[in-house]
This record gives C-alpha cells, structure tokens and sequence, in this order.
C-alpha cells in the first residue's frame, strides 16, 4: 500500500473544501419543477443491468463535479485495483494489525474470458485457489444431484442446516433467500447461527434428520458459538441413530482443527485474506447456494459480481454506479450531516439483504482511526438499517417522510417479479403497484407537500437515489452484492480508514470468554469469582445482580 494513499487526509484535499462551501447551497428537491425530465436523465448511470437514478439526492452539476474531483484525488479506483491485485490493504501503519491482502474480489475472479487485475506476484494463488474450490464444489453437487451422494437409505438429501455466525450466516442467509424460487430437487437451505440452543432446537426438529446435511461454517475452526451449535447438531444425530460423518461437511480454514476427513464427508476451504462480511461468493456461500440452486446458478451469480468488479475499476466516476453511491453517501454524511441510511428493497426476495449490509458497511466503515493510526476528525460509516417496501411503509415512512431526523434513503427495485406468478387486480399487476409504490416513495421524500395544515406538510428535500434492475436472478444478485462491497471499498479508501479489519467487535468476544469462566466456577460448585484470567470481581457482582448465580 502506498506512503501517498495512507498520508492523505480527507479534510484537508481541495476537494473537501469545494464541497463544504457547495454544501452551504444544496440543490432544492421542493422547488417548482425541480425534477425536470432533463435532470432525472442527467443524473442516472447504469452497468450489469442496473440504472441508478440519483436526480432525487440534492446535487447538482457542480456538486457531482466535485464529488468526481474528490475520487480523483483520493486516487479511489487506483487503490480499488490494488486491493484487488493483491496488495496487502488490510493494516494501519505503524501498527499492529492483521496486515493482510483482501482478495474477496478473487472468489469471483474464475472466467478465463473476463480481464484480471490481479499482479501475479501478489495474488495469483488467490486465483487459482478460487478456481479449485470451484470445480470441488461442481463436483459434489453433480455427485447429490445424481443421487450418488445419498443417505444410508439410498435416499436424496433435501435439507442443509448452514451452521455459521456473522459473515457466515448474514450474507449466505441474505443471498439464499433471494433466489427462492430457483430452487431445485425441492432441497432447502436452513440456518442456525445464535449459540441460543433453542435456535438449534427449532430448526433442528422440523427436519427428517435421516435426508438432512449439516455444513458448519468457520475460518478458524475454532469460533466458540459455531462450534457449541456442531455439538448440539451432532448430538442430535447421535440420538437419532445417524452417523454423523455421513451428513456433516465443513467450510474452513485449510488446516484448520475442522479440516479433518475423519469427522466431515466434504472440506471446502476460505482464506485469510477473504473477510466474513465479504465471504458470500466464495465457498461460505457457495456450498449452500449450490446445494439449493445448482452450481450453475452459484456460477450466474459469480459472473454478477465479476463484472460489477470490473465496472467499478474502469468507468469513470460519474458513470460508475458502486463510486456514485459512495460519493453520494459522503455527501449526505460529511456534508449534509445525516448519520444513518435506510436500505429499501422493494422486493420480497431481499428480506434480509439490509441485515447483511449492516455488517458489510457498519463493520467495515464504523472506524476511528485513519490508516495512519490517527484519529479522525470527520464521520465516516453511517448506522445502517431498513425492511422491504411496502411493508415498511406501513412502520418506519411516518419518520423518515415527516420527522426531524433526515434520513437518505436507498430504494431497490425490480421491473419483473421472481415467480412469474403475477396477475392484474383492479387493472394493475402486483408488482406495477410495486413499483408505483417505490417511486411514489421517492418522488415523495424529495418533493414534499405544501399544506395550510401543518399535520400535512411533508418538508421533503430528503434525499433518496433508486437503484433499478429486471429481474432478481443469480446474475442481478451477484451484481448487486457486489456493488455494495465495492461502495463500501470506495468510501474506506476515500475517508482513509481501513474496512477490512474488525477490531470493534473483539473486546466483546474476549469478555465474553473471560466471563465463560464464571459459568465454568458455577458448575463447579465454586462460590467465588475465578482468579487471574479467569474473570473479574465486577463481572461476578453484575452476573449475581442480574440473578444468573
């Protein structure tokens, strides 16, 4: 990673300073005939078979000028490539860190017909590691699809229990989901990822065990919750008089303490250089997605996310939909104020895509330090959140249209339904009245409503972008997916953090170990807090307080 990309500070480029003095003067979304048909055309870009339409975002042409500026500056798609060729962008400088490549980018990097920007000296095994796994995984899914895999009867399995936490349940649960009705071999995916064991226990017991596939899911082959749930799994199996080495496989770490032929049919490797949140097309959502859909429909949606990888390294910026998004949501959070962003897809299949990018986004960009280990003196990641239309017309609107707090919003839609089981009721389709609904939002959060009576006005100028496709297929959803890893990307690189490590969520991992032991004192009959390492006096008190002792 360059000296140059790390030195740079975001309040301090010229652009930043453009923009704070535009900002004084946004664009007025209520104004008499703001959206002229001339703006909504001018400010639209599409690739991979998306329009993003962003004429309801208040810009204008000097505004995305120098939105454009500040991603030259920032030299935002050069160091995309980087990260993509195999650089090691995953440290802070002059510190310790994981100082590790971040090579998500080669999972999907697998058609020989596609360009790669990968730098053979830093990256090529990624490649060809992803390539391998590939054709691993082609292989034992032809093996289940023609029934040469099978349980002890002779039979098909049906079901797959993904057992897995963070990256490897909120992405692969996100994209599974999606693309429900492209199942095949009536085979349906399940996931248990809270060390609750009534989660386990509610999955598991609506299953026929016998037909069942369970695939745990960890990096380290270690992650304590994942591996608690693999021992009630297996225990249940036990019960049932199931041999669990003929249903279990495993996606982790190669050499890993899981990576043992001895207790899984099946081992499909990830890497250190793949994060979690950015692990839904490699084999954590692959094995899955394959069982349900096929390994072709896995191979649709790599070619998604290929592409949109490649959009993103070569169109300019104000052509470019993940660079677009990323400027404009640094418009909206570093100069316009907003702290949060509602993700909307109009469509069912996406139910759980706004989950997934809470992850993505908050545990990439919710950062406090810049690359250079100094703290930043501007917001970087917004909160995150939001449910599909038009449910949550019917729940959250009523703040987003008329309270105090401004919230942008990202819509999502689609022209076609999934299904094809659509008809027309009161002379219009269910998914017209989709859309109509979506735009209706749009139009509405921008241009607000005059009215003598104050319960009435809608004060608009909130801004908004629609991000629109055909169809919600496996290619649209790897083109999706990867448009927001790559938003993600950009804005990292332009705030100059790092999105690729984690460090926020470990003190509440390492407590939490720490306070294991004080579970460990109690069904030992102990009737004092553990020693050094073990615990703390004030983690006792609070456990006896809160009557768990």
């Amino acid at each position: 990673m360059s000296s140059t990309h790390t030195a740079y500070q975001f309040t301090r480029s010229e652009a930043y300073n453009r923009l704070r003095k535009l900002a004084y003067n946004p664009f007025d979304l209520t104004a008499a005939n703001a959206l002229t048909p001339e703006r909504i055309e001018t400010f639209r870009a599409g690739a991979c078979g998306f329009d993003l339409l962003y004429a309801t975002q208040r810009i204008d042409g000097p505004i995305m000028d120098a939105l454009a500026a500040l991603a030259v500056e920032t030299e935002a798609q050069e160091q995309l490539r980087e990260v993509m060729a195999g650089a090691v962008m995953n440290r802070i400088e002059g510190h310790e860190s994981e100082n590790r490549r971040v090579l998500h980018g080669a999972s999907r990097d697998v058609f020989e017909e596609l360009p790669s920007p990968m730098d053979c000296a830093r990256g090529e095994d990624a490649i060809a590691n992803a390539r391998r796994e590939l054709d691993k995984l082609r292989e034992f899914t032809a093996r289940i699809e023609s029934g040469a895999l099978a349980n002890a009867k002779g039979e098909p399995f049906i079901h797959l229990v993904n057992v897995g936490i963070g990256g490897s349940d909120l992405g692969p649960r996100a994209l599974y989901l999606a693309l429900l009705p492209f199942a095949k071999g009536g085979r349906r995916v399940h996931f248990v990822s809270n060390v609750d064991p009534d989660d386990m226990a509610q999955v598991l017991g609506g299953l026929e065990l016998s037909r069942t596939l369970i695939n745990v899911v960890s990096k380290s082959g270690s992650t304590l919750e994942t591996l608690t749930n693999e021992t009630l799994a297996r225990a249940a199996f036990e019960k049932a008089g199931l041999d669990p080495l003929k249903h279990f496989l495993c996606v982790t770490g190669e050499g890993s303490p899981m990576d043992n032929p001895e207790r899984y049919l099946a081992s499909f490797y990830m890497f250190d250089y793949i994060g979690g949140r950015y692990a839904g097309t490699s084999m954590v959502g692959g094995v899955l997605l394959a069982f349900a859909y096929g390994a072709d429909a896995f191979t649709d949606m790599l070619r998604g996310a290929r592409e949109m990888d490649l959009h993103a390294l070569t169109a300019p910026p104000q052509e470019n939909l993940p660079l677009l998004a990323a400027l404009l949501g640094i418009w909206n959070r570093n100069m316009m104020g907003h702290q949060t962003l509602a993700v909307l897809p109009y469509s069912q299949g996406l139910i759980r895509f706004a989950a997934h990018l809470q992850q993505l986004d908050m545990e990439s960009n919710g950062k406090r330090i810049t690359r250079l280990g100094q703290m930043v003196d501007y917001d970087t990641g917004p909160i995150v959140w939001g449910e599909p239309g038009t449910n949550g017309q019917h729940a959250f609107y009523q703040l987003i249209h008329q309270g105090p707090t401004i919230i942008p919003c990202e819509f999502i839609g689609f022209r076609h339904c999934q299904s094809g089981q659509d008809m027309t009721v009161q002379d219009t389709t269910s998914q017209q009245k989709l859309l109509a609904n979506l735009l209706a939002q749009s139009i509405g959060l921008a241009t607000g409503q005059a009215s003598g009576n104050p319960n009435k006005v809608f004060p608009g100028n909130r801004p908004n972008s629609v991000l629109i496709a055909g169809r919600l297929d496996p290619y649209a959803l790897g083109a999706l997916l990867a448009y927001y890893e790559n938003k993600v990307a950009f804005q990292g690189i332009i705030w100059n953090i790092n999105s690729f490590d984690q460090e926020g969520v470990q003190l509440g991992k390492v407590l939490g170990v720490k306070y294991i032991d004080h579970f460990k004192a109690i069904n030992g009959a102990e009737d004092t807090p553990p020693k050094d390492g073990g615990g703390d006096p004030t983690g006792w008190a609070l456990f006896k307080a809160a009557g768990v002792v």
